[in-house]
């Protein structure tokens, strides 16, 4: 049986899932289609996962964990190892879609190519969920997935479940819990510390390697307060800005590109392998 503080979730997609709720597609399957197995249970599964999420996620915290793990003294390990590696979290819970974390990434991938965008931004749809390998280090899944957002300031009523956050210590906090908090108006996100997940995890690791909008979509693709609700405007600047329209673009890939039909990944991998040999080193820390 599953620790449910651990992995309050059944699947990891139930969070995925969960957004599609939120932000459906036009012309998607309607919302009560999205799982078979009893909704009730699912939609309970994602409210603890959010009560555990917003009342731990706190300023000291985030600083813990960057502390923990970007020392990157976890794992060394080629892209294709790492791709391996994610695979083996790979259950049989999520009656939605039978595919491995390898195919979703390539699925992601597929649509951005079909689309005619540069190689980069390809790439970026074939990587942007490795940080999840953070569960493999024993990461409880409220501190890999999960909608991120600012800590060290006032948390947003645009922030799903924000109710929770009246358990977080630092709403209570006067250096935190005013509008820009220990921030200044506009002072540009990467002075901002968010939430901890995979999400800034993987940005760690690859941000000498890939152009700066790839570096956004993999930061910021689950900040669904801002490229959705724009709910921190006061912080960004004007790149930030500039930036948060290739998230914009990536979002619909990173969202909508699920289907039932699984990717030819033996076929496309010999593209795949050129395509990170041109832009990742042989070996990553992780």
């Amino acid at each position: 049986m599953k620790d449910n503080l651990q992995s309050p979730l059944k699947s990891l997609d139930d969070w995925e899932n969960d957004l599609l709720v939120r932000y459906p597609e036009k012309g998607s399957k309607k919302t009560e289609e999205f799982r078979d197995y009893d909704s009730s249970d699912r939609a309970e599964g994602v409210k603890t996962f959010y009560k555990l999420n917003h009342e731990i996620q706190t300023y000291d915290f985030v600083c813990k964990k960057e502390k923990q793990f970007l020392t990157f003294n976890k794992k060394e390990m080629s892209l294709w190892n790492a791709v391996d590696f994610l695979n083996t979290l790979v259950d049989d819970s999520d009656p939605d879609i039978e595919l491995d974390q390898f195919q979703h990434l390539l699925q992601t991938s597929e649509a951005i190519k079909a689309d005619g965008h540069e190689d980069w931004f390809v790439l970026t749809g074939f990587l942007h969920d490795l940080g999840k390998v953070l569960c493999l280090f024993g990461e409880p899944q409220w501190a890999v997935v999960g909608d991120t957002f600012p800590v060290g300031c006032q948390f947003s009523d645009k922030i799903v479940h924000d109710e929770f956050f009246t358990l977080n210590a630092d709403s209570k906090n006067p250096k935190y819990n005013t509008k820009l908090g220990m921030y200044n108006e506009n002072c540009g996100l990467d002075k901002v510390k968010m939430s901890w997940g995979h999400d800034e995890y993987l940005y760690q690791i690859l941000k000498d390697f890939l152009p700066k909008p790839a570096l956004y979509m993999i930061r910021y693709h689950s900040f669904y307060a801002q490229h959705r609700e724009e709910a921190y405007n006061h912080l960004l600047n004007k790149e930030d800005h500039e930036n948060f329209e290739w998230v914009k673009k990536f979002n619909k890939y990173d969202l909508y590109s699920k289907a039932p039909t699984p990717p030819d990944s033996k076929a496309l991998r010999p593209y795949y392998e050129d395509l990170v040999s041109k832009y990742l080193p042989e070996k990553l820390r992780f």
